[in-house]
């Protein structure tokens, strides 16, 4: 069983901030199971954006895992781009979740990535 989306957003914002980066919910969706969507802003005018991966890329034996993919061809992207995906998602999706940390380096703090 996976964790609740809000249960997930709130350990990864403490994650973040033990690391000692800013992050805050920008967009909140569904508590139980809403789609969750990663910005990491460079603070020059790029971000890099994640999202959910496939659900060919999960591991059946670790079901439990949110597994997350870079959304963009290019990272870092424009951040005008950024925002237009996430406002295209955000009227098809109303239960997605939005959560936008500050770190230049790009580091997102994200256990799985796949590509």
């Amino acid at each position: 069983m996976r964790l609740k989306s809000a249960i997930w957003v709130s350990a990864y914002i403490r994650r973040c901030a033990s690391e000692g980066v800013f992050a805050a919910v920008r967009r909140h969706g569904a508590d139980e199971a809403g789609a969750i969507y990663i910005i990491v802003n460079r603070l020059d005018g790029t971000a890099d954006l994640y999202g959910p991966a496939p659900q060919a890329a999960f591991d059946e034996g670790r079901p439990f895992d949110r597994v997350f993919t870079p959304v963009l061809a290019v990272l870092p992207a424009p951040e005008a781009q950024v925002e237009s995906f996430i406002a295209r998602e955000s009227r098809f999706d109303p239960d997605v979740w939005v959560v936008e940390i500050e770190e230049r380096s790009g580091r997102h703090f994200l256990d799985r990535i796949v590509r």
